[in-house]
């Protein structure tokens, strides 16, 4: 049986130099969800305002990419991946350096903003990113080399959770909400002078990374990336495209399972902090040690996983750990103290595959026609910005179930995730592997 390369496209050349460049990426997009996710809980606190108001920072982060998704894909589509990806590389830098006028202004909304800028160059870094990664090399290990590379977005992402827990959460000012609600009142000049401080602490590592991303913009203006031939030459117009991908039953599929399982992902890394604190009474800084253990047990479950695909069909390893995900997440709605802490934590050993398992395949077979395809999965990515309000509201309103804080039963929404996500891998199992 003839070996095939892990990085030789069919027309003959090695990608191996393109594959480590745009693998870089992945770390980059994973420091920002993840320096990006416990803020939910320190807007909360600066600004005084409630779980939904507070994961509007979600709802603007993963917006972004809603927005963006589409656009990105019809881009790529008219130019290639390189432009692609320093049109991302721009808009991501843009917004990290709109958090220094946000910060001037005292508004959330211009933090909201910012969000929602940086993730449009996430949307058309990830667009162009995952098909390119798929065509660097043959069909036949196109999955197996998408889970490689996304295997280095949880090590950007832990990098983010350690910034936040080290320069954002234990730099903050430990004035609890109730004190900072009776100084909003007594003390007004006192509480805005708190908020600045608050504020900056929080905007600095975001003009950090703003100006790091400036230095990848340059670096990939320099280098010289080719552009893959793909085994479909991707000969259809964009319309005749849409029009095949909405008769494709696995690629449908595949875009709602999507949308879920980010859903499930940012529920979970979002509010462990609030499950930490309200059931355990920790401290901010010390709940986001524990988020960033879960993003340890990710990064090496996403290995694991990986070398697995070699001898476990795609949509059976997927449907096993969403069981197993549902099995963790009855634990954290269901046991109380530090063993629902565990359970709830050890949800993301089940989420490291699914990702780029849902990515490869929905884009299975469809060469260049891949480009477009994908604007569909990171639209699904919109599933992070609607799922967790909604969980915030969960846990501002749900306080008539006896026996059951409200914070643990808001678990309930990534529990039907995860039946939604093991559906979906039983039916590819079944139809379509």
């Amino acid at each position: 049986m003839k070996k095939v390369s892990f990085f030789r496209g069919i027309d003959g050349r090695n990608y191996l130099f393109p594959f480590i460049l745009v693998t870089s990426l992945f770390a980059l997009w994973g420091f920002a969800n993840d320096i990006t996710n416990p803020m939910v809980k320190a807007f909360q606190k600066i600004l005084l305002i409630s779980n939904f108001e507070s994961s509007l920072v979600q709802f603007a982060f993963y917006g972004g990419y809603c927005f963006m998704a589409i656009p990105a894909a019809l881009f790529l589509r008219k130019f290639n991946y390189k432009r692609g990806l320093l049109v991302g590389l721009a808009l991501y830098a843009a917004g990290g350096l709109l958090f220094v006028p946000a910060c001037s202004a005292m508004a959330f909304w211009a933090f909201l903003l910012a969000y929602f800028v940086m993730t449009c160059g996430l949307s058309f870094l990830e667009t162009t990113s995952n098909p390119y990664i798929l065509a660097l090399g043959p069909e036949e290990n196109a999955t197996r080399r998408l889970n490689f590379a996304q295997a280095f977005n949880p090590m950007g992402s832990l990098t983010g959770m350690w910034v936040a827990k080290e320069y954002i959460l234990a730099k903050m000012d430990t004035r609890s909400e109730e004190v900072r609600q009776a100084l909003s009142t007594a003390n007004s000049e006192e509480f805005v002078a708190l908020q600045k401080s608050d504020l900056n602490i929080v905007s600095e590592p975001y003009l950090i990374l703003g100006l790091v991303v400036l230095f990848f913009f340059l670096i990939f203006l320099l280098a010289r990336l080719p552009n893959p031939v793909a085994a479909n030459t991707g000969s259809l117009s964009a319309g005749a495209t849409f029009r095949m991908l909405m008769k494709n039953k696995r690629y449908i599929y595949a875009v709602v399972a999507q949308c879920f399982y980010v859903g499930v992902q940012i529920m979970v890394w979002t509010f462990i902090i609030q499950y930490a604190g309200r059931e355990l009474q920790m401290k901010e800084d010390v709940a986001q040690g524990y988020n960033m253990i879960a993003m340890a047990i990710f990064v090496s479950s996403r290995f694991v996983c990986t070398f697995l695909l070699k001898y476990i069909r795609p949509s059976m390893l997927l449907t096993l750990l969403a069981i197993g995900g549902s099995f963790f997440t009855l634990g954290a709605i269901f046991v109380h103290g530090m063993a629902g802490l565990y359970s709830l934590i050890a949800i993301s050993a089940c989420m490291s595959l699914m990702f780029p398992t849902i990515y490869g395949i929905a884009l299975k077979g469809m060469g260049d026609e891949a480009k477009l395809a994908s604007a569909g999965l990171i639209l699904a990515i919109g599933g992070g910005s609607i799922l967790p309000p909604l969980q915030g509201l969960l846990i501002d309103k749900a306080v008539w179930f006896s026996g059951l804080s409200s914070i643990r039963f808001s678990f309930v929404l990534p529990l039907i995730c995860f039946f939604v996500i093991a559906a979906f891998g039983r039916w590819v199992g079944k139809n379509s592997d």
